[in-house]
């Protein structure tokens, strides 16, 4: 076993993990650190893409009580079926739209300035965002969605295929701009990325199956599991911030994350195409 690669999982998987369900963008993080790390190529990208399993476990225990209570009461209550039909309603778009334009996507889009446009842009769209007052929200808890209300959420995650959108904050802050409350839009962003991730790292395990070996195991198993830590103490912080703080500070950091990108492509510090 490299021990050297096995803490570059890790470090990976904190990565993920920190980033995955904040408004900054988990994929352009997830470039630089593998940059910095040596970590690229196509095997490198199938692993990027699992990993967030681990991310989305975090979210599955943190939201368990939730999980749990609509899964019992689905054969017989409606508010359940609502929420849990809401939910798919906002999964079907990406699906199509990635299935469509994935390969297109992947292929005229990933570059350094599209990445730190989309950062930037992203930022004022978090200020404009947060410059309107909660009271102009009418849905405060996830339950009171319609299913208008889910499609739209779910079209706008389509913006997350964009690289350096980030799909957390295209859910919460367009959520928040069609009217969902800071609280509900964080809840459904979350309850969201369940079957979007797990369906992406499924797909994308099998698609590139020919890459992978069991020899891979254990590097896998590595970046899953500090994915996971690190999402976990990300959501459970993220859940407390959002009761008193905005997303204001997001924006400024993505400000200056956009700067990065350009900085580091420009200097040809950072491979932003591999």
């Amino acid at each position: 076993m490299d021990v050297l690669l096995m803490v570059k999982a890790a470090l990976m998987g904190v990565v993920e993990g920190l980033t995955e369900f904040l408004p900054i963008s988990s994929t352009g993080h997830l470039i630089l650190a593998g940059s910095l790390l040596g970590l690229t190529g196509d095997k490198v990208k199938v692993f990027e893409i699992a990993i967030q399993t681990g991310a989305i476990l975090a979210v599955v225990i943190v939201y368990w009580h939730k999980i749990r209570a609509t899964l019992v009461e689905l054969p017989r209550s409606r508010q359940a079926q609502r929420f849990a039909l809401n939910v798919v309603i906002a999964f079907v778009p990406a699906v199509l739209l990635g299935l469509l334009f994935g390969k297109a996507i992947k292929a005229h889009l990933f570059t350094p300035q599209v990445v730190a446009s989309t950062f930037i842009l992203g930022a004022f769209v978090i200020l404009w965002a947060e410059r309107r007052p909660q009271s102009a929200a009418r849905v405060h808890r996830v339950d009171d969605m319609t299913a208008l209300d889910a499609l739209k959420v779910g079209l706008v995650q389509c913006f997350a295929m964009i690289p350096g959108t980030s799909r957390s904050g295209a859910t919460i802050i367009g959520g928040m701009l069609l009217g969902l409350s800071r609280q509900a839009a964080t809840d459904f962003s979350f309850f969201l990325a369940i079957p979007t991730l797990i369906g992406a790292g499924a797909y994308s395990l099998w698609k590139e199956r020919a890459l992978l070996s069991w020899a891979d195991l254990p590097l896998f198993g590595i970046g899953l599991l500090f994915s996971f830590l690190s999402a976990w103490i990300c959501v459970r912080w993220l859940l407390r911030y959002i009761a008193s703080h905005s997303f204001v500070p997001f924006a400024w950091y993505r400000l200056a994350f956009g700067a990065v990108v350009l900085l580091t492509w420009w200097m040809g510090w950072v491979a932003w195409v591999d």
